[in-house]
């Protein structure tokens, strides 16, 4: 498998299958059932996915939350008495250290090391202060924030839902809901793990009805998620590094389905991601209660140690979750399936249908 390219993974995707909005009721999405051994299709909707569930099923479920990342920020000009200037796009990616931020800021030509930020809420009042620390490629920045009382508290008022960049559209009030998962908890991401969008709190009852177990991991999602590969080669493939945590109860309710031969279903590739790198990490041994980060690149002839079935979104061409889903069901049965769906008009990537692989 050494010798794939990036554009192996490639198909075409008429624009009006990618989801500009969520469906009108969440749960309402369709569903591709995909045999990973044969490749065999069926099409569904996501309301029977319990049914498709055994009773000891292990389902791992990502509770990241998504903070509020998208800013808009104004220059201050180093001359005292004189006005803020400028308005500036600041999307936060990731934290590094106390009041630290790396960011995208746009336009980012002429944001120096050394500018002064200033945030305001929409009264006017200056409400978050930061100054350039660092500048990288591709509009990074290290933003170092003066110190406030409540920093996700001002985010929650003065930020905006970070769709994705292929969801042409402003953000809207009902996106603060329907872009979080309703198990989310933990802060941190600033893109959503979109295959738990579809569950709803009475789906998950069902779930638990039928006898299957319940556990949760913690992965903050990075921008780097929809950053294109710019590579020929998968072999060439570095990706960026994202935040995990594994808990007691998930490690030993993990090591108990592994030991017992019972299937743990991963909702979403940042499950998968995050058991697989735990699996790594953890050699022979059982997994172990941790934190810490996962650069890990999965793509076709990776070794699955973990997980035996996976509900994800369809997602995009030449990218590395694809690659992970074809990893996990092969090259061949994946793009059929993807292929399929295009002919069958499913919608496309964060607001759009799923697919169940076991």
């Amino acid at each position: 498998m050494s010798g794939l390219r990036v554009i192996d993974f490639d198909f075409l995707l008429p624009e009006e299958l990618i989801a500009q909005e969520p469906p009108a009721e969440r749960g309402q999405s369709r569903m591709l059932a995909v045999d990973r051994a044969t490749g065999e299709l069926g099409d569904s909707q996501f309301t029977q996915f319990p049914a498709l569930l055994r009773p000891g099923d292990l389902l791992v479920l990502n509770d990241s939350r998504v903070i509020p990342a998208r800013l808009y920020a104004r220059r201050t000009l180093r001359r005292e008495k004189e006005k803020p200037t400028g308005r500036i796009e600041v999307m936060l990616t990731e934290p590094e250290g106390d009041n630290r931020w790396h960011a995208l800021v746009r336009p980012g030509r002429k944001i120096a090391i050394g500018e002064q930020l200033v945030f305001p809420a929409q009264e006017g009042e200056i409400v978050l202060k930061a100054e350039v620390l660092e500048r990288g490629k591709f509009g990074d920045r290290l933003l170092e924030f003066a110190p406030t009382e409540d920093f996700f508290g001002v985010l929650d008022r003065i930020g905006h839902v970070p769709l994705p960049p292929y969801i042409h559209r402003d953000d809207a009030a009902a996106d603060r809901e329907r872009y979080q998962t309703v198990f989310s908890r933990e802060r941190g991401s600033v893109a959503a793990p979109t295959a738990g969008l579809h569950f709803t709190p009475q789906i998950l009852d069902h779930i638990v009805a039928r006898g299957v177990e319940i556990a949760r991991v913690t992965l903050h999602v990075g921008l780097g998620t929809f950053a294109p590969l710019r590579v020929e080669h998968i072999a060439d493939v570095r990706l960026h590094r994202e935040r995990y945590s594994i808990a007691t109860d998930t490690a030993e309710a993990v090591n108990r389905a592994r030991s017992e031969g019972r299937r743990i279903v991963a909702v979403g590739t940042t499950v998968v991601r995050t058991l697989e790198s735990a699996a790594k990490r953890a050699g022979s041994a059982p997994l172990a209660a941790h934190s810490g980060e996962t650069e890990i690149f999965i793509s076709p002839g990776f070794d699955f140690q973990v997980v035996s079935a996976l509900l994800t979104n369809f997602h995009l061409p030449q990218s590395s979750l694809l690659m992970l889903v074809s990893a996990f069901a092969g090259r061949e049965h994946v793009l059929g399936a993807y292929r399929h769906a295009v002919e069958s008009r499913y919608r496309f990537f964060s607001y759009g249908d799923c697919m169940f692989l076991a």
